[in-house]
Order: C-alpha cells, then structure tokens, then sequence
C-alpha cells in the first residue's frame, strides 16, 4: 500500500503539473487499503494502517443530529458539550487534559445529521484514547449539575453566533423559511425556548437512544496495528448497549411553489442578502454539477459573482458567493452577499439574479467550467494527506452511504461535468417560484431592534 505521505506528494506534483486528471491512474485511493470490523453489538469500525508518520486519528461518528430531535430541538449539539463534563471514573474536562498533555488534540462538531468527536495523537498514545472515549460513551454522567452548566453554554453560543451575529440571524432565517416541513428547518444550536426547558429526562432518553453501539461508527487512521487496535477497541466497546430501534423523523419537505421572503431587522452596518433554492441530497448525479456551477460563480478573484458584484465597475458587494450545501435528507443551493455600505440591496439582488438568470439561459465557456473542476479536483486530492483527513473521509463517507466512494470515481464524475451540465442544474434548481429570499437590513427609522 502506497503511504499517506507518499500519495500526497504524487498528488501535489501533478497538481503543480496541472495534471490532476492522471491522478486515479498514478496513484491508488488511500482508502482501498481500509478494514471494516463489525461487532457483535452492532458498532462499525474502519481502519486505515499507515506507518509514515507516528500519528493517529481516532474519531467516534455519532449518526445523530439536529434533524433527529423530535419534541426538543438543540439537544444533539448540546451533548457535543456534554461529553467532556465527566464520566463515572472521569472528573469533567480531565478527558482533553490526558490528550493535551500527551500532545494530542481533541475537538467535536454537530451538524444537521451527525455528530462527532476526535483525537489527533502521537500513535503511542492510541490505547489511551481508546479508553477513554469507551468511558464517555459507557459512564458519561447526565445529572442535573452537568446539564445546567452545559445549558448556559450553549445558551452564549447561540448568543454570539446567531443572536448578535446579522450573517448568524440570516442564516437562521433562511433555514427556517425554505424548510416548512422537514426539521433542517430547526438551527443546529436549538432554539432559545427548548434550550431552556429541556430536562434530564429528555437528555437521559435521548442519550440512551443514539448514542448506542449500533448508531456509532469508530474511524481511525495512520500507525498503528490493525489486529492490535481492533482487539482494544472490541474489549473497550464490546459491552456497549445495542439499541433496539434508532428513530428517525419521516418528514419530508414538501415542493416549493412560489417564491418565499422576510426581512430580519437588527442593528446591522450594512445590509445583507440571502437567498436558497431547493437541491438534491449528498451523493446525488448532479452534486457533482451543482460544484462546478458554484465554482463557476464565487470560485475566487475570477469567479463571476466576484468579478461583477465585488471588483466591477458596478460592484455592490463586499462578498457573494453562491454555494451547494448538501445534507444526508435534502440539499440547497445557497447564496449569501454582504452589501457595501450605502449601497442599495436592490441593485445588489438584481445583480445577483442577474447572473443567476445568465448562466440558465448559457452554459458558461469551457474556460470557467475548467477552473472550477480543477479546484475541485485539488480538493479531493490534497484531503488525502493526512491521518485526520482520511479518518474524516472514511466517517463521513460511511454514516452517509454506507460505503467509501472511491477516490477515481469522485474525481471522473467531476471531470466529466460539461458546460451544458452547469447549465441544466442551473435550470433544473435554480427556478424563481423555488427561491427563498432574506434581507438583514437596519430597523426603520423610529423602530427599535
């Protein structure tokens, strides 16, 4: 097996080389050499030995999150925050003061699907780790003391990145209008009242539901044994309760047939707009297209949106871009434009659709559509070169699909997207009685915030 490091200097030569296209012939996926171990209680482990460097990444994928919660919402994203307050054998915050101090790193994350928690550490440190993630999910202590602090945490969190954050509001706004039904419509970070309310009870039964072994993908990549590290990984999550049903919410998003708009009102510098049509989950035929279409639009300096709203002689905006946002139940294509101050929001979203109306009615020229697929390509391909980023890619790729797309397969179906592509996702997506509309603007003029 070709190593981590070597496959990520054959891809930075022919990246230099401009020859990414050669990159599933020269250099094999570094995924192919992955194990997967299934045990008895239903937990998933993925493994990926590589002895190049003496790093491992251990990650726990909970396949829980924010679309998941059904009478409170904010509770996936508040036991992110839960699980470093302490366990049975655990004093709260003693878990990232063991791997810091061996030199490790140690963070997490929760989305609209999933949950997730990972280590980076010196590889000698790897039984540790194990040990202790197997204590959190086994003994994590849910009482009313961890649960009232960890409340008004998330509670300043969502105060500061959505309350007193305009781009935050915005966001939030536009979830909540371009999803009626399905709960992607619900912030991430839950909203104020449920935060609140939400009991030890609900907590208790929530962890005992999505936190079992059969709702868990472990992922670890980089120097270790494999037969080693599996055996401590079975004897430490062997006795994991399994859950008997994993609910899921059965709502659908119904069709879009006419254009949605708000305006949120806050002390805002300059205005902001934001806008989303409805797009296919992750891993459907066009997601590939619906790529290209945004690099085509906000893919840096030369992008379109760039050039006519940000550096022209008519630019109206201090940012725009236009961006695919795809989740494991729906997608959106999403736009965002932060106006210059004094201009008008108007003009800016005139400009915006404008360019949006350009592209349904011509497929952009080869040039762009060139541009945008090799930076793409660069992506997948320098995410291939590290211990986290492989880790990463195997859990993502397995609570998602249950399977890793290979590495050549990704990279043909970006290659393969025509101008004509762009254009038809372009038409088939991006349609005017299926666009939600927010503006951040500054309260009227005898109007309080």
């Amino acid at each position: 097996m070709a190593s981590l490091a070597t496959v990520a200097l054959a891809a930075a030569s022919l990246v230099t080389a401009g020859s990414t296209a050669a990159f599933a012939e020269e250099a094999n996926d570094p995924l192919d050499a992955m194990q997967v171990t299934v045990l008895e209680n239903g937990l998933t482990v993925l493994t990926l030995e590589d002895h190049a460097s003496p790093v491992a990444s251990f990650q726990v994928w909970v396949d829980v999150g924010s679309s998941d919660e059904a009478r409170f919402t904010g509770i996936a994203h508040l036991f992110e925050h839960m699980m470093f307050r302490g366990s049975k054998n655990l004093a709260k915050e003693v878990h990232s003061q063991i791997v810091e101090a061996r030199g490790g790193r140690i963070n997490a994350s929760t989305s609209n699907d999933v949950t997730r928690y990972f280590e980076d550490v010196p590889s000698e440190h790897l039984p540790v780790i194990i040990a202790l993630e197997a204590e959190r999910f086994e003994n994590l202590i849910i009482d009313e003391e961890s649960l009232a602090s960890e409340r008004e945490v998330v509670i300043s969190e969502r105060r500061w990145r959505t309350e007193d954050d305009p781009n935050g509001r915005a966001f939030e706004q536009l979830m909540a209008s371009a999803f009626l039904a399905h709960p992607y419509r619900h912030p991430v970070v839950g909203w104020l009242s449920d935060l609140q309310k939400v009991d030890v009870e609900v907590c208790r039964a929530f962890f005992d539901t999505y936190y079992a072994a059969n709702n868990l993908v472990i992922s670890v990549a980089g120097d270790f044994e494999t037969e080693e590290t599996v055996a401590q990984i079975r004897a430490a999550f062997g006795g994991l309760r399994k859950a008997e049903e994993i609910p899921r919410n059965p709502t659908e998003e119904p069709r879009q047939l006419g254009e949605r708009r708000s305006t949120v009102r806050v002390d805002v510098a300059s205005p902001i707009l934001t806008m989303a049509w409805h797009a296919p989950a992750t891993g459907h035929a066009d997601g590939e297209a619906l790529d290209v279409l945004s690099g085509v639009l906000s893919g840096g300096r030369t992008s379109r949106l760039y050039r006519k709203m940000v550096y022209g002689d008519d630019a109206v905006a201090l940012s725009a871009q236009g961006v695919y946002f795809e989740m494991q139940q729906a997608g959106l294509f999403y736009a965002g434009v932060q106006i210059r101050p004094g201009e008008s929001i108007e003009r800016a979203e005139a400009q915006f659709v404008a360019e949006i109306e350009r592209i349904r009615k011509e497929a952009p020229d080869e040039a762009e559509v060139d541009r945008a697929r090799r930076s793409l390509e660069v992506g997948l391909i320098v995410g291939a070169g590290s211990a986290h980023a492989l880790a990463s890619r195997m859990g993502r790729e397995w609570t998602n699909f249950g399977r890793i797309r290979p590495l050549a397969e990704r990279l043909e179906n970006v290659r393969n997207v025509t101008p004509e592509d762009v254009r038809r996702v372009a038409l088939k997506y991006l349609v005017p009685e299926g666009r939600t509309v927010v503006r951040v603007e500054a309260p009227l003029a005898g109007e309080t915030p």
